[in-house]
């Protein structure tokens, strides 16, 4: 697998709060946000497969 660069513009206290964030979880910035991508990526995948489920056997 290979790799691919993102490089994003924000403000500084944005990237302030996330250097807080990641440092409170001892990581840093760049594995913080790809961490939180990959989460929120997550839950949209299994959000959708609930709604599959249910539209398939009916709500719970």
């Amino acid at each position: 697998m290979g790799t691919d660069v993102l490089s994003l513009r924000m403000d500084h206290e944005l990237l302030e709060r996330l250097r807080r964030h990641a440092a409170r979880r001892g990581m840093s910035v760049q594995d913080y946000v790809l961490r939180t991508l990959m989460r929120d990526d997550f839950d949209e995948r299994f959000q959708t497969a609930v709604e599959e489920t249910e539209k398939f056997y009916g709500p719970a």
